[in-house]
């Protein structure tokens, strides 16, 4: 399958260090504090995916870490935003509460009007749920996100939001079973077996041509990934995408984040957009 030729447009993502990245909880089906974390090794891969968004041209701004905050690292979850507005997170577990107040202070000392921000009243996790393309918000619920904050997302923002239900345990979030490989032709690729039948029905009525990722792929966290309109960085195991990415006319980039994988994130989990 061939496109017309595409183009990077580029972006600007908020992302935060894992200094204080452990796994000492688990509060999804891929952390298990038995498995020790190299935090050298953490820092240097986190540290590749900064510099990898940075040579393709794109800006990313550094979130302070927060020592009793070690899941600060997939900034994803902090807040959505769409058109300069932001909604604020509501995390569903209270080992990572405290995060969505870090986000919030980061954008108002970082020039953002009051007005532009809000903070939520329903349980929803940022982009790990939120997608966003140029005709809808995807949303995902079933786990984390309260089936409320999709209409508090719509009357924010005025998009016309869909919401997905995610039955898997292990694809918890939207993100890590669902990837915009480019929002403004509404690109997507996803797992089906994530989803529910009436969801999964959606999707293929929504999106006829996405591509469809097998469960090899899904389980190497390959949907958890950010896209640019040409560039696609996933994860560098999830090897069954590469040549389809690549018949589609987008540039597959692998990434090494197996570290980070053991607290359930990867390379969209690291990364936040800030939508002018």
């Amino acid at each position: 399958m061939r496109t017309t030729p595409r183009s990077p447009s580029p972006r600007r993502y908020l992302m935060c260090p894992p200094a204080h990245f452990t796994v000492t909880y688990s509060i999804n089906p891929w952390m298990d504090p038995a498995k020790p974390v190299d935090p050298p090794l953490a820092l240097a891969q986190w540290e590749d995916l900064r510099d990898r968004y940075r040579a393709l041209g794109h800006t990313v701004e550094v979130l302070e870490p927060d020592p009793a905050l070690p899941d600060m690292v997939f900034a994803a979850n902090g807040a959505t935003v769409v058109g300069g507005r932001i909604l604020g997170a509501r995390f569903a577990y209270p080992e990572r509460a405290a995060e969505a107040d870090a986000h919030l202070a980061w954008f108002r000392d970082h020039g953002w009007a009051e007005e532009d921000l809000r903070i939520p009243e329903h349980v929803n996790e940022g982009e790990g749920d939120f997608a966003v393309t140029a005709s809808w918000i995807l949303a995902g619920r079933g786990f984390r996100a309260s089936p409320l904050s999709h209409g508090e997302a719509q009357e924010f923002f005025g998009r016309p939001v869909i919401g997905l239900d995610l039955v898997d345990p292990r694809y918890y979030h939207l993100d890590t079973a669902l990837c915009v490989l480019d929002d403004a032709r509404d690109e997507i690729m996803y797992y089906p077996a994530a989803f529910s039948p009436g969801s999964r029905a959606v999707l293929a009525r929504l999106f006829p041509d996405a591509l469809i990722a097998t469960e090899e792929d899904a389980a190497a966290f390959g949907l958890n990934a950010v896209g640019d309109g040409l560039n696609v960085l996933l994860p560098q195991a999830a090897v069954g995408l590469f040549a389809p990415l690549r018949d589609r006319g987008f540039e597959p980039v692998g990434m090494d984040l197996s570290e980070l994988l053991k607290g359930g994130g990867s390379v969209k989990c690291c990364t936040q957009e800030l939508r002018p």
